[in-house]
């Protein structure tokens, strides 16, 4: 324990240095590869993410992976991740690498089979329908547990608005 508080002046610089360069690398590849890189529009762009903060850790504070070698694997996730995203405009690819999303609720009617594959409980179903200022069930269109994670809550107080196909394609009912 009293080893929380040690460090060397020169262990501390290094890991400044450290630190300056991973950060001037994720700003660079970033760049290059585009916002797409922090996005969460797929369950691989969810890792990418996590994929990239690991990377920075284990760079910026373990003394057995060197600035260049944190570099290098930061770049191989960024050509990854890039080339990833070129395969996945094949429908194919896409399928295999993404979820669907799945329908939670189909106006007013809970899809209780849907809520078990998603593992989802009412109560959590209930809090997303207070976050998105539902007032009454019948305001709602649809509940879709995303591909990313995220549910979505498409609601209107019209009742007189219809829920256009286009926006539930590829949703699983």
């Amino acid at each position: 324990m009293e080893k929380w508080f040690e460090a060397s002046g020169t262990s501390l610089l290094a890991i400044s240095i450290t630190a300056i360069g991973i950060y001037v690398a994720v700003i660079l590849f970033t760049r290059i590869a585009g916002k797409r890189s922090f996005s969460k529009m797929s369950s691989f762009d969810f890792a990418m993410t996590v994929a990239i903060g690991s990377i920075l850790a284990s760079t910026i504070l373990s003394k057995s992976v060197s600035l260049l070698q944190g570099v290098v694997g930061l770049g191989m996730v960024y050509i990854l991740q890039i080339f990833v995203a070129i395969l996945r405009r094949s429908s194919h690819v896409e399928k295999i690498i993404d979820n669907n999303p799945l329908m939670l609720m189909d106006g007013k009617q809970i899809l209780h089979e849907n809520l078990k594959k998603a593992r989802v409980t009412e109560s959590d179903l209930r809090s997303k329908l207070r976050e998105a200022n539902v007032l009454e069930l019948s305001q709602v269109r649809a509940v879709i547990f995303e591909a990313t994670g995220d549910i979505s809550v498409l609601h209107t107080k019209d009742e007189n608005v219809e829920l256009e196909d286009w926006i539930i394609q590829g949703v699983v009912r």
